[in-house]
């Protein structure tokens, strides 16, 4: 699913225009990407949590020419699957049964 698939899903699910809808979806993107850059962690229940997590300096192989080059210590993003997330995909289905989670209720209803 691309960025643009998804502000078309938001606009025709609540009935908001496209231009509206991609907004919302750059506001939640923009919260997020700061809240990485500040250092801090972001956890939505149910679905996830992305953190930064430091990548230490290390020799790598420039891989057209074999020199060694030196990589430095960088900061990547880093997102980890919630719970319920993982059981939705490894299932393949969203569950039947009354035991669903919030978040398993509202991708039923996209």
């Amino acid at each position: 699913m691309t960025k643009a698939e998804l502000v078309d899903i938001l606009s025709a699910k609540i009935n908001l225009t496209k231009k509206d809808s991609e907004r919302i979806v750059n506001i939640v993107l923009g919260s997020i990407v700061n809240s990485l850059a500040e250092g801090d962690k972001v956890e939505l229940r149910g679905f996830g949590s992305f953190r930064s997590r430091k990548r230490n300096s290390r020799d790598g192989r420039n891989p057209r020419t074999g020199e060694s080059v030196s990589v430095p210590t960088k900061n990547i993003p880093f997102f980890k699957a919630g719970k319920d997330l993982r059981k939705i995909v490894d299932d393949g289905f969203f569950p039947d049964d009354s035991s669903s989670t919030d978040f398993e209720e509202e991708l039923k209803n996209l």
